[in-house]
């Protein structure tokens, strides 16, 4: 198995340019996921390193290999699509085992390779069925398996999951993070879900507009992103933003009201963003905020409320305790658990 390396990496479609000088390290045996909203170009990056867009300028390396120009067949990555894309006239071994048969491989090799692929998948009892006796995540799982049996340098997968229900979109999330761990590839994962990139991911990908917005371990994003994109985007429910002004020593917010901080602020009156995260708000005592809406989702609950600046915010709290809507709340918070935001969205450290 082997790495990934894109230099300045170009995509244009015409006079509009997509794909905005990305630099990336994707290293050997790493699982590496982009996300980001849909629109960000993270399915196009992914077909660029496939070889199934056109790189406009920059390069893209696979191991040792300058593959920027090279045919999607003969760059050693095989990709697993939204779409399962089997042949329904043919059983699940056939179709594993399709792609080696037309290039001519050995009979027994290629039932070796479907063998071996439908032992890691555990597909061994469904050989013998066609597609439409099969559910959506054992389809899902002969299309992963008809990759496996390529023997690729890299794995590619764009939104694999998105067609599945909830249920079947965990199950396949284990079923992939154990196919890394048995297997070893190198694996890139396009996904919107940002859950899905936190469960996977050794390494995350934000992406907006084509440029890349962070690059980390999932928790390093978490704890420590570098902007409001970021911090909003990773971590469910999303952060909750307060819109301030920056005073002397301490920030003026909507809604929460002053936010003491020892970080350096910018001039006294500028705009300040302050951050924070829904386990981060306490309810108690006092009639400061109403409650519009509870979440009561068992072990959980997200209490919507706002307040009379009109800022919306959420609180996560681990109780059942149903505050019914129009109830007046009060609210408090830890000014440590704060980020801090400038005007142009930058973290302020």
């Amino acid at each position: 198995m082997t790495g990934v390396t894109l230099k300045d990496v170009v995509k244009r479609f015409g006079d509009v340019q997509v794909i905005h000088g990305v630099d990336l390290a994707v290293d050997d045996g790493e699982f590496c996921v982009f996300v980001g909203p849909s629109g960000c170009g993270k399915s196009t990056l992914l077909r660029m390193i496939a070889g199934l867009e056109e790189t406009s300028s920059g390069a893209i390396r696979i191991g040792t290999r300058d593959v920027t120009h090279v045919d999607p067949s003969e760059r050693g990555v095989a990709m697993v699509f939204q779409t399962y894309a089997l042949y329904p006239h043919m059983t699940v071994a056939e179709n594993m085992g399709f792609g080696l048969k037309m290039t001519g491989h050995p009979k027994a090799e290629v039932d070796r390779k479907v063998a071996e692929a439908a032992r890691i998948l555990k597909l061994e009892p469904l050989l013998d069925r066609k597609p439409k006796a099969l559910s959506g995540g054992q389809r899902q799982r002969v299309a992963i398996g008809r990759a496996i049996v390529r023997g690729p340098e890299v794995f590619l997968f764009d939104e694999p999951l998105s067609n599945l229900d909830a249920e079947l979109r965990v199950e396949m999330r284990v079923e992939i993070a154990r196919l890394h761990r048995e297997i070893g590839a190198t694996m890139i994962y396009v996904t919107h879900d940002q859950v899905e990139a936190m469960t996977l991911a050794d390494k995350i990908v934000v992406l907006r507009a084509g440029r890349i917005e962070q690059v980390g371990k999932p928790l390093d994003l978490y704890n420590n992103p570098d902007n409001k994109f970021v911090a909003g985007f990773i971590g469910s429910p999303a952060m909750n933003f307060v819109a301030g002004v920056a005073e002397t020593g301490f920030v003026a917010a909507k809604g929460l009201g002053p936010v003491a901080t020892t970080i350096g602020l910018p001039a006294k009156g500028a705009e300040v963003t302050v951050g924070l995260r829904p386990q981060h708000l306490k309810i108690g005592p006092g009639d400061t905020h109403r409650v519009e809406l509870t979440e009561a989702l068992g072990g959980v609950s997200y209490v919507h409320l706002t307040a009379p600046s009109g800022e919306k915010l959420i609180v996560e709290r681990h109780d059942q305790v149903n505050l019914e809507p129009g109830a007046m709340v009060g609210l408090s918070f830890d000014a440590r658990d704060a980020m801090l935001f400038d005007k142009e969205g930058l973290r302020l450290r």
